[in-house]
């Protein structure tokens, strides 16, 4: 039997203390945390906030800066002495660890993402620990907010794990921000994440850390829709919090996955790549792509958006103009704007070297619509059974 993977994300609240700098207890307990779900034969991938606090002191600065440079410059000095730190913990054990430095564009072109797939199985065949990063000093758009919550999903569904710890200072969800209404109830389990609960979510957010717990929600939504189970809590100060939370004696809260695990390609189709057009089709095409698992031809189509070269992800609109999923495109926008609308054998006199398909069925995952029934009622107890 294959060994499970566990995808741990630690934020930067849960590492530091009152003034912002690494907490050495603290790392070390989650090391040890970590180090135990390994030898209960667990693969085990942290992916640690950190760096742009563990930095921004070396720098002079009295707080977390605001400015993209002062982040940028932050992260670049302080990623070195968070992995430091942590190669220490682990070293405790006898546990290597390995870092790696990732960024949204590795998610978004196919080859990157398959490379970074095969890295991070590298390390973990070789019993190593991969310490995952967003690449703070390069990135532009994606030093924001929640980005590390959205970074662990990603790397849950590239490596089909089983768990998606998300390590929090608020012990799960409640009904409301318990900080300002001491009414506020746990919701112990979740089957689901949808639009009505992510409206009523307060983002409240440390001034350490970058993410509240509306990002962490996003995060757990992503993730569950790719397979994976996740939990949201915090760390508590007993070494073995990690096995006894998997094992479902976790006090925060858990949330499903949903029952059939997406395919790779399919969760990089659906989630990690940003579509580079849109075309938009009319009822009978939206039909045989929704309803009768066809293809998308030519002829359905109704309007091309574009720059995109074939073989690009794009997004497929619907008549109303809402969006009906994505998929890999065969043609260039500049080719499907000359054979839209056509029927098979006209399109294939104007592209006689094109499959007649725009989108193959293969290449296509729809949008997966959500019940809007979500219910905020606290449950009892610890989830359903074990959660394994």
């Amino acid at each position: 039997m294959d060994q499970e993977t566990i995808i741990v994300k630690i934020g930067t609240s849960s590492l530091t203390d009152e003034s912002g700098r690494l907490n050495t207890a603290r790392l070390q307990r989650h090391a040890d945390s970590l180090v135990q779900l390994k030898q209960a034969g667990y693969r085990v991938v942290l992916v640690s906030s950190g760096a742009i606090a563990a930095g921004f002191h070396e720098l002079g600065l009295k707080q977390r800066p605001r400015t993209l440079a002062g982040k940028q410059a932050a992260a670049a000095v302080g990623q070195g002495q968070l992995v430091q730190r942590y190669r220490e913990a682990f070293a405790a054990s006898g546990t290597s660890c390995a870092q790696v430095l990732l960024t949204r564009g590795d998610f978004d072109d196919r080859t990157r993402f398959l490379n970074a797939l095969n890295t991070l199985n590298y390390l973990l065949e070789r019993d190593c620990v991969p310490i995952v990063n967003e690449n703070d000093s390069v990135a532009v758009d994606e030093i924001q907010w929640g980005d590390n919550d959205t970074l662990a999903a990603l790397v849950a569904g590239l490596l089909q794990a089983k768990w998606l710890l998300l390590v929090t200072n608020t012990d799960g969800l409640y009904t409301a921000n318990p900080t300002t209404q001491p009414d506020a109830e746990k919701i112990r389990h979740l089957h689901r994440i949808d639009e009505t609960l992510l409206s009523r979510i307060d983002d409240s957010k440390s001034s350490l850390g970058s993410g509240g717990m509306r990002s962490k929600l996003l995060a757990a939504q992503k993730a569950s829709q790719t397979g994976v189970q996740v939990y949201i809590g915090t760390t508590g100060e007993q070494i073995g919090w990690m096995k006894k939370t998997v094992q479902g004696d976790g006090s925060g809260t858990y949330i499903d996955a949903i029952p059939h695990r997406i395919s790779r390609k399919e969760q990089w189709i659906s989630s990690h790549s940003r579509p580079r057009g849109r075309v938009t089709v009319d009822a009978g095409a939206a039909r045989a792509l929704l309803e009768a698992g066809g293809s998308l031809l030519p002829c359905g189509i109704v309007s091309v958006h574009g720059p995109f070269d074939s073989g690009e992800l794009v997004e497929v609109i619907g008549p109303d103009d809402r969006s009906l999923g994505r998929g890999l495109c065969r043609y260039s926008s500049p080719l499907l704007q000359q054979v839209k609308g056509l029927q098979t054998e006209e399109a294939a006199r104007i592209a006689p070297h094109h499959p007649e398909e725009v989108i193959h069925r293969d290449d296509w995952v729809p949008v997966k619509q959500q019940p809007l029934n979500q219910n905020l009622e606290p449950q009892a107890g610890k989830g359903e059974g074990k959660h394994e």
